[in-house]
């Protein structure tokens, strides 16, 4: 693992950082590629592409602060310190979509078209993310079968363990390929985003249970399970409705 890349004097360039900057550039740079076919302003997608990184960071690390809260108020001067790092995703997942549904509003765009345009790209800049994991150490699997061909050897450990940050990368950048053509496709207001949510909390049930730093629990699941059964549900329910009555809209109107 690189957790520091580079060292410039007293600079550390860390591997987590990098990549999650390196991730962040090139979906903000697809994005104002492709954003007047879908009639968006490049300034206003950068402004929020801006927001939404550092709402959802620190919405990220304020949820995994809570759920440890014990130890951060033992060690109040590691909260700042990302490059270990603690970050849940769900956290910055429901801030970054509170401070996006704030600017839209204010700037009188609909909130799922921006929405629905948004979150092929937000996938690519997960995926990169987890590269970073991976460089980093973090977000480790369990420990793999005796002669598994893609264990990992981290440096805590003595034993090859699932690269489940690699997993979830792969995952990402498929679900960024696959909404990217829907993209392209006939759909309602919002279908994109709803098929973001289930495509990303299916991904993120299936790879919990090879994970290897999340605690269980309820019923042998991690917390990022329990959130991701609620979301893919609420989001499938939803989906079907509006699905439903936009296909009934379109066999009236032709």
């Amino acid at each position: 693992m690189h957790p520091i890349l580079l060292k410039v004097n007293s600079l550390n360039v860390y591997s987590y950082g990098l990549m999650v900057a390196l991730g962040f550039a090139v979906a903000v740079y697809l994005m104002c590629r492709n954003a007047a076919k879908f009639s968006l302003n490049k300034d206003s997608i950068i402004d929020l592409s801006i927001l939404v990184l550092v709402t959802g960071v620190a919405g990220a690390r304020l949820l995994y602060v809570l759920l440890n809260m014990k130890y951060y108020i033992a060690n109040p001067l590691e909260i700042p310190q990302l490059s270990k790092g603690g970050l849940v995703w769900y956290g910055g997942f429901l801030a970054a979509i509170f401070a996006m549904m704030i600017y839209v509003r204010r700037k009188g765009l609909g909130f799922l078209t921006v929405a629905d345009f948004f979150v092929p790209y937000l996938a690519l800049a997960q995926g990169f993310g987890r590269i970073g994991c991976f460089l980093n150490g973090c977000c480790y699997g369990i420990e793999a079968p005796p002669g598994y061909p893609l264990g990992v050897i981290f440096p805590q450990d003595i034993c090859p363990r699932h690269p489940t940050q690699i997993y979830a990368a792969l995952a990402l950048i498929l679900i960024y390929i696959t909404l990217r053509f829907w993209q392209e496709k006939p759909h309602f207001t919002g279908e994109i985003f709803l098929a973001y949510c289930m495509l990303y909390s299916g991904k993120r049930f299936l790879i919990e249970f090879a994970r290897g730093d999340n605690p269980r629990v309820i019923l042998g699941l991690t917390l990022s399970q329990v959130l991701s059964i609620a979301i893919f549900l609420i989001s499938l329910l939803v989906f079907i409705k509006k699905r439903s009555g936009w296909s009934q809209k379109n066999t009236v109107s032709k």
